[in-house]
């Protein structure tokens, strides 16, 4: 009896829903707090506009000599990123469903495990596009993310950090919103987006733990105050950047940080094959290729902490 193999492979319209659920999964992306630039097939150039002496006195003449717009642009390019795995079927004697795959020596690949490994797959690029995105330098498996992007520019606001702890942590936090620009503070979509050692230490410290907020903390509820809800610090809403490293934060406009992905380009694909008519090996493949990369839009109006 001939050996049952893999009659379907996750490729072409398929590809792109797998392919989105690896990206758009990732935390940042998921929760919507930045702005996605969807199906960049190669480059995305950004105009920035900066006026100059817009307002004048009033007098009967047109004169635009003394006013001007200089326009500059800031151009993503996402880096195109790929994932090949081998697995060997044999591996899954032992631990994976043995039964389904039956006691011939030829063996097929279980149905649910071809789910498990696009799953796990997905999750990995997640976790890595996270990290990327915010902690990222460009090399093997990586891109440029907002730490390295902010840090190269020198109209970025820079604010020196510190070990952030809960003793700390609000003068921290005021030390960001003081380096706010003035006419982006109170923007409805500023966020500031913080490292999770500092979003923890935010935590205890409205738990009561520090003696400015006092034993009782936030609604007199101490450690119990806090369910996972939406955070926020002198009413701009704090994100959670898992990516960020560890004593970082970032204070922007959400329209100010953009992610570029060619989702829908037919660069991208996902396939699972089995290779046993293929070479008579027991191994199955995964590929995987995207693209992906972020860039911001006014450095003036960003703050890095850091």
């Amino acid at each position: 009896m001939p050996n049952p193999t893999i009659t379907s492979s996750y490729a072409g319209e398929f590809a792109g829903k797998y392919l989105a659920a690896a990206l758009l999964s990732a935390d940042t992306l998921d929760q919507g707090t930045i702005t996605i630039l969807p199906n960049v097939k190669y480059k995305a150039a950004m105009k920035v506009g900066a006026f100059s002496n817009l307002v004048r006195s009033a007098d009967c003449d047109f004169d635009s000599s003394t006013s001007g717009m200089t326009l500059t642009e800031r151009v993503l390019t996402p880096t195109e990123l790929q994932v090949n795995l081998q697995i060997c079927k044999k591996e899954l004697h032992a631990d994976w469903e043995a039964a389904q795959m039956g006691y011939s020596a030829f063996d097929s690949l279980p149905p649910l495990f071809s789910d498990f490994v696009i799953g796990q797959v997905a999750a990995e690029v997640a976790k890595a596009t996270e990290t990327s995105i915010w902690s990222g330098s460009a090399g093997e498996g990586s891109f440029d993310g907002f730490e390295t992007l902010l840090a190269a520019d020198a109209t970025v606001v820079d604010v020196t950090a510190a070990s952030v702890d809960s003793s700390n942590v609000i003068a921290q936090l005021g030390a960001i919103v003081d380096a706010i620009p003035t006419a982006v503070y109170g923007k409805e979509d500023l966020t500031l987006y913080v490292s999770s050692n500092i979003a923890r230490a935010y935590v205890r410290a409205l738990g009561g733990f520090v003696a400015t907020i006092g034993g009782a903390g936030t609604d007199n509820k101490g450690s119990q105050w806090y369910n996972g809800g939406q955070l926020s610090f002198e009413g701009i809403n704090i994100v959670v950047a898992k990516g960020l490293a560890d004593n970082t934060a970032v204070a922007a406009q959400k329209s100010n940080l953009f992610f570029g992905t060619g989702l829908l380009d037919d660069r991208n694909e996902v396939k699972l094959i089995d290779m046993a008519d293929i070479d008579g090996s027991q191994n199955v493949r995964v590929v995987m290729r995207y693209t992906a990369g972020v860039q911001f839009g006014i450095g003036s109006d960003i703050v890095l902490y850091s």
